[in-house]
């Protein structure tokens, strides 16, 4: 593959675009393995009770996150255009959406909290500890909404380096008090697992003040102009840009959960099986939806600059080094499966054989799901947004989870079959992905970048 001058220079920016992104997201995973270290020897209710909490924040956290992406690439386009006026409407209109939607859940949680954690689990002791959670981690949401919407203003500048020194500040903290509040020590009382949500609390607040005092020294005038009328305008049709993306992100996470419940009907083994690949899955994912990330930030940066002349090539060499990336993921999932006896020891012998099974369908699907990741961010650079929707929607619910529970409920199929369907959808959406991209490749124009300049 021969590589141009301005090739070298958009691989060049994207990596040092994506590695902090590629971190970041590590980070954020092992703030919750590390919160589940330090709650795991209170015993299994309070364990239970901080898994059930901080899945139903995590969902929120998640929805908060996909409307700060949008939010990302409208600035992103904003800067590539050097507008000022625009990086700064499209930042408050993030900021008053996100907010918005953090007060619209915080508010269901103080009302029907209760409701929701007795729909989820019947036992009162275990509901008790959820609610002792619930009753602080609400507020972590609010807190979030600030600093998602601070984090994508970096990003679409092209600094993704303070968001990720935000959270090298933040983890520390967070174990540490955690751990302080969890088992009192020294002069803190002792709260058990309700000391988890206090450390995970203050340590995003602490995060919330570096990256505010991060944007006050930014040479980048924030200030609104325009006011009323104006300024509403702005905000709907930034809304109806970024709603899509946090309805994909939403559905592909309520698809996520319903696949677990799907394998929950097979055997403990099979299930335990899937149950201890799945962080591993998540995790090494985390890299190619970094490059990902950094593409759709410089392909709105070119899309606002006006600079379509390289914007099939950049879109190329960004889907072949994503299928690169996949490949080194590829050979870390093979090696894990020849060691994972070794990293999960004591598991029953039927445990070790459902995880020889399924070996080869968890290390074939970075290779699919990274080719669909990048299409999907890049088609949203290009206001594809709803595109990306209908395709994800199509292939998991309309398709893939259908076909999982029929070979599960109905025909109880062996593991491998079941777990088949996760690269199956990835499959399937491929080539609309494809499709769609080169369709919207060809037909792009001055016009089109026109209209996602507002």
């Amino acid at each position: 593959m021969i590589v141009t001058p301005s090739q070298k220079h958009y691989i060049k920016n994207n990596i040092a675009l994506a590695w902090p992104l590629a971190l970041n997201a590590l980070l954020m995973q092992s703030m919750l393995m590390i919160d589940t270290l330090l709650v795991s020897p209170l015993g299994e209710i309070p364990l239970a009770a901080m898994g059930i909490a901080t899945t139903i924040v995590a969902f929120i956290m998640g929805i908060q996150m996909a409307l700060a992406n949008g939010t990302q690439l409208v600035m992103s386009r904003a800067v590539g255009s050097k507008n000022t006026l625009a990086l700064a409407k499209s930042c408050w209109s993030g900021m008053s959406i996100n907010l918005a939607v953090a007060l619209l859940f915080w508010g269901l949680l103080l009302v029907f909290e209760q409701s929701i954690v007795e729909l989820i689990t019947s036992d009162s002791q275990l509901q008790q500890q959820v609610l002792r959670y619930l009753s602080v981690a609400k507020y972590v949401v609010l807190f979030n909404a600030i600093t998602q919407v601070c984090i994508a203003l970096f990003n679409g500048l092209g600094k993704t380096k303070i968001p990720f020194k935000g959270y090298l500040i933040e983890l520390p903290i967070n174990a540490l008090l955690s751990y302080a509040l969890i088992y009192g020590i020294a002069f803190f009382p002792e709260l058990g697992v309700l000391g988890a949500a206090w450390g995970s609390l203050i340590a995003i607040a602490v995060r919330l003040i570096y990256l505010a005092l991060c944007v006050k020294t930014l040479d980048v005038d924030l200030s609104l102009t325009e006011k009323g009328a104006a300024l509403l305008s702005n905000m709907q049709r930034h809304f109806i840009e970024i709603f899509p993306v946090a309805a994909n992100v939403t559905i592909l996470s309520i698809g996520t959960t319903v696949y677990q419940l799907l394998y929950s009907q097979l055997s403990i083994n099979a299930y335990v099986a899937i149950t201890l690949v799945l962080p591993w899955i998540r995790a090494g994912g985390q890299f190619i939806t970094a490059w990902a990330h950094s593409s759709a930030i410089s392909i709105s940066q070119a899309i606002g600059s006006k600079q379509l002349t390289d914007l099939e090539n950049n879109v190329n060499i960004s889907i072949k080094l994503a299928v690169v990336i996949s490949f080194f993921t590829m050979l870390f999932f093979a090696m894990l499966s020849l060691v994972i006896a070794d990293v999960y020891p004591d598991m029953a012998p039927e445990t070790y054989q459902a995880l020889a099974v399924i070996a080869p369908l968890y290390i074939l699907l970075p290779l699919v799901r990274g080719y669909n990741t990048v299409h999907g961010h890049v088609l949203r650079a290009m206001g594809r947004t709803t595109d990306v929707f209908k395709i994800n929607f199509t292939g998991q619910w309309l398709i893939s989870i259908p076909l999982c529970a029929l070979l599960i409920i109905c025909f109880d199929v062996s593991i491998f079959w079941a777990f088949a369907i996760q690269p199956f959808e990835e499959v399937i959406k491929a080539l609309p992905f494809r499709y769609v991209a080169r369709k919207t490749l060809k037909d792009f124009s001055q016009e089109h970048a026109d209209k996602l300049s507002y």
